[in-house]
């Protein structure tokens, strides 16, 4: 019988560490952010072919709660949680969509996209709730009293914790930045009943706010920095691999806000390699909206120093973010994986979204800034035509109607609108339909 086990382990010194079910998100001594240490020479004891008929044996099963593309890898995430205590929505599982017209556009045939946005509540940041919210359902049941948890959002992360608290039974209070986010983001909340507190600020402001709620009272925080949801959000990098028979791209590219995701695409690929799945690593890309983009600054200084940014307004509003919280983390992965930070204009973000859509996606204003890095590593010949490329599409597109429609209907300013698409506007009359037809379909 294995004895899996994993525990808090400060980033800047591996000698402090600290129990999973404690209520703590930064290291008292060193003051870094914390990562969860899985027992890795325990989990060894078992092969890896071991391993990959095992989570092959559970993908997408309705064997509750191991069909989860998170829960099916549960030794390797949270091995400390009870069944009983596991909030899932079949979280996971999605769809490496081989995007071969646009690729072919490109002049990349072996490219993909990752759709995390088609998960339960429309982006990846599910993989991580689920996580979290279910390690407070066992920390409660260890005896710990949690009033709600919180959370600063610019939209996803808020829809995630209040629908898995909404279905665990917990109380959930979310910040918002006033006027800042999309209505189809204010109401994933709203209707699940959380707590909306929209506050008078950026995304950044939201963070400081949550952070001393959170210090004062007996709610648990729900951000990146909390190193459990890395935990959850690790799993896209062991599903991609799976669903490639256990091989590994050459180039994954991921858009970079807070920069949890970035940090948690690494470990999830180090994880691999640590347990013998794979015996390389791909390259990684960090992707950055111009208008907050300070980890593409300290990119272009090799990283020997970063310095937080006021974020301008972009229309990748999701990634919004000038003083993100995981960036010891993202700098520390883009170093051992040999990364790349690219930085998409809003002209640039907006006419790669809709590129991408006119050959069968529909994907968020973030993606298109993963998709501008791409097409810019391209142009630079620093990925090869024959490389394997993975896109991460972090939301669905229907979470951010109003910039589609806004950039169709040619309403957003300063965009060149090369790929926008009026609706026709014809009498019903059938002998003018046709000539509208006629002058632009056929």
């Amino acid at each position: 019988m294995h004895n899996y086990s994993c525990w808090f382990q400060s980033i800047e010194d591996p000698n402090y560490k600290y129990d999973i079910n404690e209520v703590i998100y930064r290291c008292p001594s060193t003051g870094s952010l914390l990562e969860v240490e899985q027992d890795v020479q325990e989990l060894k004891k078992s092969p890896p072919q071991y391993w990959k008929d095992l989570f092959d044996s559970r993908y997408r099963k309705q064997s509750w709660p191991y069909g989860s593309g998170v829960w099916g890898k549960k030794e390797w995430v949270a091995p400390f949680i009870e069944d009983k205590n596991i909030v899932s929505m079949y979280e996971g599982g999605t769809n490496l969509f081989w995007a071969e017209k646009y690729g072919k556009q490109i002049g990349v045939e072996d490219l993909w996209i990752k759709m995390c946005g088609n998960s339960h509540t429309g982006s990846f940041k599910d993989l991580g709730m689920t996580v979290l919210v279910s390690s407070v359902k066992q920390i409660i049941s260890n005896g710990t009293e949690i009033r709600a948890l919180a959370c600063a959002s610019t939209g996803d992360t808020s829809a995630a914790l209040s629908a898995y608290c909404a279905s665990a039974g917990l109380k959930s209070i979310v910040f918002l930045p006033k006027n800042k986010v999309s209505v189809a983001q204010l109401v994933q909340p709203l209707a699940n009943g959380a707590t909306v507190v929209s506050l008078d600020t950026d995304f950044d402001g939201c963070m400081k706010i949550v952070q001393d709620v959170c210090k004062k009272q007996q709610i648990y925080l729900a951000n990146s920095i909390n190193s459990l949801r890395i935990e959850g959000q690790k799993t896209i990098s062991i599903e991609l691999c799976q669903q490639f028979d256990w091989q590994i791209p050459d180039w994954v590219i991921i858009p970079g806000g807070n920069l949890g995701n970035i940090s948690a695409l690494g470990k999830g690929f180090l994880m691999l390699r640590d347990m013998g799945l794979i015996t390389k690593l791909p390259r990684l890309v960090c992707a950055q909206a111009e208008n907050a983009n300070p980890l593409y600054k300290s990119f272009l200084n090799n990283f020997e120093k970063f310095d937080s940014i006021l974020a301008k307004t972009t229309l990748a509003n999701a990634i919004q973010i000038g003083d993100p919280v995981s960036v010891k983390k993202a700098i520390n992965i883009l170093k051992i994986f040999d990364g790349i930070v690219e930085q998409a204009s809003e002209d640039e973000l907006a006419t790669s979204s809709a590129r991408v859509d006119l050959t069968g996606t529909f994907n968020c204003p973030h993606t298109g800034v993963a998709i501008t890095a791409f097409e810019k590593l391209v142009n630079k010949k620093v990925i090869k035509k024959s490389d394997k490329v993975v896109i991460i599409s972090t939301a669905h597109g229907l979470k951010f109607v109003d910039f589609k429609i806004n950039y169709h209907l040619e309403n957003l300013d300063g965009i060149s609108n090369q790929f926008s698409n009026h609706p026709i506007e014809v009498e019903a009359d059938t002998d003018k339909v046709m000539q509208a037809l006629e002058q632009k379909v056929l």
